[in-house]
């Protein structure tokens, strides 16, 4: 007759754990659902405002751009410094020229833009 020693409980306590591990891994594999990855989303560029027609600000979409086309048509933007204050005048926004719509969007701190490059000075 086979007598247990102090080792036995553990023993049989790693077995039940080596089974129940067994069966959730071959359960999880089977039954997890296949994800098909999602087609990189395009944001078309509004076109530019007809001549003579004032200059209309353009909000950026709240998903932005992951990538862009590298052409030139210049626009400035509006950025959010990150600067914030209690008294006026307070610089918490800037006016950057990025290389198009698309780029300046692509810029998490950018709200909007014009078209055409920001007036210097």
């Amino acid at each position: 007759m086979y007598r247990c020693n102090a080792t036995c409980p553990n023993l049989a306590i790693f077995l039940l754990l080596g089974l129940v591990l067994a069966g959730c891994s071959r359960a999880s594999v089977a039954d997890a659902p296949v994800v098909q990855p999602s087609a990189p989303t395009t944001i078309p560029e509004p076109s530019p405002a007809p001549a003579g027609e004032p200059l209309a600000f353009k909000s950026c979409a709240p998903q932005r751009p992951q990538a862009c086309t590298r052409e030139y048509s210049p626009v400035c933007a509006t950025r959010d410094t990150g600067i914030r204050c209690i008294t006026t005048p307070c610089p918490s926004s800037e006016h950057k020229t990025y290389s198009n719509g698309c780029g300046a969007c692509a810029d998490p701190k950018v709200s909007g833009w014009t078209n055409g490059a920001c007036p210097s000075g």
